[in-house]
């Protein structure tokens, strides 16, 4: 096992009905103005922002909104939030949504302590020395950005999409009440949970020593995801089943399964960054579209590891061909994604990717030639080329 340090400050308030509680929260931060982020009409549809901003008003904390963000978050939003905070001066920043509306109060929340410009610090340009604290009301269980130390931003001018992660923006609490996600599409619903269980994957695909126990929570934290997530296919409504994934979400990206690990592969997740910034597909969706061939392409790096992950998560029964049960597991994997209708190729997106394309999207990802991706097996431009042609 590898050494590590475990940080997660963030407060968890979870269970029905906890958004009453948020302008209690966010008075205890000591703050004295906040900005209200969100996404699209379905925080006001739902009633959820009135909600919200009449527990601020009962506690007396003053605020601004800005809505807007959509999925893969956009850097002119953040932009025109730092702005905001600047003009208003807000020192506190309330994220109610998903994944993208946090990355973004993320964004905004480095933007508005920090000099200069905040798309250098996901260009890897410089380091952030501080970023607004942060307190969120989730409604999408998908990214846990509720309590990880990461965002991702994509940029219009190119369509890149980069991520960034330091302590400084992991949020003070995060308020989450599984019933918010009853309304998602089952689209939406899917997307997550594979987006969860990749956090979890790409902390568990590594090429160092694992901890028994690491492993062990992982792998059963993969199961139980998948297990809920074929009951919200069937019945979106079910109170556990949302509580489950909710939960698990937070847990696949605070830290907890990449304790005593290299800190994981993360390949997938570079790959479908660049299909996000060039198609704005769904992020859950991408990653299942480019999981399978990303698996098939390094297996043999580490076979025993891919077959441990299909004895223990997939529940393949092992053969004395280790590779052939490794890919018994990548197979069962993508079964699991078609069964919860997600794609296992950019096809089932709906895209006809070209030629043209594929050596965009690998020359984007290896930050043109500069990079190489991943720790079982570091993949260079070609190798990534290889995996989208595989993948199309």
């Amino acid at each position: 096992m590898e050494n590590f340090n475990y940080y997660t400050p963030t407060k968890v308030v979870f269970g029905k009905n906890t958004q009453a509680l948020v302008g209690q929260l966010v008075k205890e931060q000591n703050c004295k103005k906040v900005l209200v982020h969100y996404g699209s009409g379905s925080v006001k549809k739902s009633g959820l922002l009135d909600a919200i901003y009449q527990s601020l008003d009962e506690a007396g904390i003053a605020y601004v909104s800005l809505g807007g963000v959509v999925p893969n978050p956009r850097l002119s939003l953040v932009y025109e939030g730092i702005e905001l905070c600047k003009k208003e001066n807000v020192d506190f920043i309330l994220a109610v949504g998903g994944g993208s509306v946090i990355d973004s109060g993320k964004a905004i929340g480095y933007g508005v302590v920090n000099e200069g410009d905040v798309w250098d610090f996901y260009e890897g340009k410089r380091t952030a020395t501080a970023c607004l604290p942060i307190g969120t009301v989730l409604t999408i269980a998908a990214a846990g950005s509720e309590m990880s130390d990461s965002s991702v931003i994509t940029n219009e001018k190119g369509w890149l999409k980069r991520g960034y992660s330091s302590e400084y923006s992991r949020p003070k609490f995060a308020i989450m009440n599984p019933e918010l996600t009853m309304t998602l599409p089952q689209y939406q619903t899917a997307s997550g949970c594979v987006d969860i269980m990749m956090h979890t994957m790409e902390r568990y695909f590594n090429q160092c020593d694992n901890m028994e126990l690491t492993d062990g929570i992982s792998e059963h934290l993969l199961r139980t995801v998948m297990k809920n997530a074929k009951i919200l296919m069937e019945d979106p409504n079910n109170y556990e089943a949302r509580a489950e994934i909710m939960w698990a979400g937070s847990l696949a990206h605070n830290g907890l399964t990449g304790c005593g690990t290299d800190g994981g592969d993360w390949s997938s997740h570079q790959l479908e960054h660049e299909l996000g910034g060039m198609f704005d597909v769904a992020h859950g969706a991408g990653l299942a579209a480019v999981w399978g061939s990303w698996a098939r392409y390094v297996m043999d790096a580490r076979p025993e590891r891919f077959a441990q992950f299909a004895v223990k998560v997939m529940e393949v029964q092992p053969t004395e061909d280790v590779s052939e049960t490794a890919l018994k597991g990548i197979v069962e994997m993508e079964e699991f994604y078609h069964a919860i209708h997600m794609p296992t190729s950019i096809h089932e997106m709906g895209i006809e990717i070209t030629e043209e394309q594929i050596e965009e999207l690998a020359e984007k990802c290896s930050n043109f030639s500069k990079r190489t991706i991943g720790c079982v097996k570091a993949l260079n431009k070609e190798d990534m080329y290889q995996i989208y042609k595989n993948a199309k």
